[in-house]
């Protein structure tokens, strides 16, 4: 299909509707060159409508058939699909980012949303679990008790700069929500405004054509500091999702603590890393060991919220040699197309202040256009790092930072010193275990997913993937905001006692209708 043409509207519960407030354009950042549609940004009292229409949609929305649900979200992804070229090339212009980084991201998309569909459809999700009656057990009777979760409400989500589709419109926040029940209002993020409307039309059009009430999903427009803080304080929003900066998701947290009733907020924000590496690891191949760093670190012009922030090699010659080989790959690098002016900004006054607290080990060259800074790796010693927690901090961005160690055993004690992180990996040998086993422990504590002899960027769509961590990689490191698990973000446990069957939900009636899996008496059903 063509994809339709862009209006510059929010979509509420909908219709298009034009904003009140002054319109933003999308700025190409390989050219600096404008971009139209200009897109008109509402206000607050436009901003209701959507979270009405959302409190509306809730009652039908959360109690839809497994398969009804089910294939909503499979419509949606192939919707998505439809749109074809189209939706690539407006993502290539707003983001500069290359055409196979965009198709490979609507992939992603579209595959987590027919995940989802999966989870809804197979419904271990829904947490059932019956305690029968026991009339007869001494001292006491047992009541009939029966648990199952339910979706939370309305859900706000924010749209990601560094992600236009996977941690976008359709990306993993507003999947895990709809696949949960619970209806969506989506802020669009300025930067990437077209790409947005292009994916909010599909999501419309599959709620439409499935004919589901129209407040189920809404996309809007507006300012941070007005219509964001008051999306977030809305009463009839139930839970908030969050991709984006540290002060960002703070003050959004913040937000919602400060309402009469606090909610929850899952906000991914800063994180850091790091990359050990053991001086087994360096008994191999050296240079493809600093290639895969380089690669990892200045992909997408670093602009990834696993991007490898800090790695720390061994002193002596064989660390030596691995800083020569990342030296060399970088001084050759050239700068790529950061996502927004703004943001390639923010990368050079980071990058400035590390260059008076650490050596510049390597720097690439300036690419074309005005937002393509070269790409920097600093040095520094352990002690140093340790001591200085500007050496510590994220530079969203082709920068990272080589920390020398003398001896493994220092990595506990420094590892212990970093804040929470998305991610931590190791580079080891066999002969490194011993070693690694005491370094283990400090990881699980400060980080969600721990991973060997590979790099944090990648990151796996699926059931057993962890996407979250203590903070300020997360705002609640009990979560993930990629998987399956994702979903139970916006799920709570509710418990029937003695309910009448024809009272209870479907999931929990003795004859299962919709066959979800149950554990009785604390076993799965059948085996109790």
């Amino acid at each position: 299909m063509t994809a339709p043409e862009l209006t510059g509207d929010s979509l509420i519960a909908g219709r298009r509707v034009t904003g009140t407030g002054d319109r933003l354009h999308a700025i190409a950042p390989a050219t600096g060159e404008t971009l139209e549609p200009g897109y008109s940004q509402i206000d607050v009292d436009q901003l209701r409508e959507a979270t009405r229409a959302a409190a509306e949609a809730f009652e039908s929305f959360q109690a839809l058939a497994p398969e009804a649900h089910a294939a909503f979200l499979d419509d949606v992804a192939d919707e998505i699909d439809a749109l074809g070229e189209d939706l690539i090339v407006r993502a290539v212009q707003e983001t500069g980012l290359p055409v196979a980084r965009l198709t490979g991201e609507r992939t992603r998309t579209t595959n987590q949303l027919r995940m989802f569909a999966g989870v809804v459809r197979r419904g271990a999700f829904r947490g059932v679990r019956v305690d029968p009656a026991i009339p007869d057990r001494e001292p006491l009777p047992r009541a009939d008790i029966r648990q199952r979760k339910v979706p939370l409400g309305p859900v706000a989500v924010f749209g990601a700069s560094n992600f236009p589709l996977a941690f976008s419109t359709a990306g993993g926040d507003t999947a895990s929500a709809l696949a949960a029940g619970c209806p969506v209002v989506f802020k669009a993020h300025s930067s990437h405004p077209g790409t947005s409307e292009l994916v909010a039309g599909a999501i419309a059009r599959v709620v439409a054509a499935h004919g589901l009430h129209p407040g189920v999903f809404s996309h809007i427009f507006g300012p941070g500091r007005t219509v964001g803080q008051a999306l977030v304080s809305d009463p009839e929003i139930q839970a908030v999702g969050f991709t984006g900066s540290r002060s960002g998701g703070l003050s959004l947290v913040q937000a919602a603590q400060a309402r009469p009733v606090p909610i929850p907020v899952y906000a991914e924000m800063s994180s850091v890393n790091p990359v050990f590496v053991f001086p087994g690891a360096l008994e191999g191949d050296v240079a493809e060991l600093a290639s895969g760093y380089v690669t990892s670190a200045l992909g997408s012009s670093g602009q990834l919220c696993t991007q490898p922030g800090s790695v720390f090699v061994p002193s002596g010659e064989r660390g030596d040699a691995f800083v020569a080989a990342v030296s060399s790959a970088v001084d050759e690098a050239i700068g790529q197309t950061m996502l927004s002016p703004a943001i390639a900004d923010a990368w050079r006054s980071g990058a400035e202040t590390r260059d008076a607290h650490a050596s510049v080990a390597a720097r690439g060259s300036d690419g074309e256009g005005p937002n393509a800074p070269a790409p920097v790796i600093h040095a520094t010693d352990l002690e140093a790092f340790v001591s200085n927690r500007v050496l510590q901090e994220e530079i969203f961005g082709a920068a990272s930072l080589i920390v020398r160690y003398d001896d493994v055993a220092e990595l506990p004690a420094a590892a212990a010193r970093l804040e929470g992180q998305l991610t931590a990996t190791l580079h080891i040998a066999d002969d490194d275990a011993d070693a690694a086993r005491a370094l283990l422990p400090v990881l699980e504590r400060k980080a969600g997913r721990i991973l060997a002899n590979g790099w944090p960027t990648g990151v796996e769509v699926g059931h057993a993937i962890v996407h979250g961590g203590p903070f300020p990689a997360t705002s609640d490191s009990r979560t993930t905001s990629v998987g399956s698990l994702a979903i139970e973000r916006f799920l709570r446990p509710v418990a029937y006692q003695n309910l009448p069957d024809a009272l209870l939900p479907e999931p929990l009636k003795d004859a299962n209708p919709w066959g979800v899996p149950r554990l009785v008496d604390g076993l799965p059903e059948g085996e109790a």
